[in-house]
């Protein structure tokens, strides 16, 4: 869940700070994009060490 949520995240922030700096809709595409790829390993670390520490 943590990933996923992770992922949704970035897509979102990307985007808002594509088109914050003026981006057209390619640009927060890949803005998106960029961000959900590294969101989704930080929150797939994340639910690792969570299992382990809980384990």
């Amino acid at each position: 869940m943590i990933v996923i949520a992770a992922v949704l995240l970035g897509a979102l922030t990307g985007a808002l700070k594509a088109r914050k700096r003026g981006g057209n809709t390619l640009d927060m595409l890949q803005y998106g994009a960029v961000y959900a790829i590294i969101f989704g390993i930080l929150g797939l670390l994340a639910t690792i060490l969570t299992h382990r520490v809980l384990a």
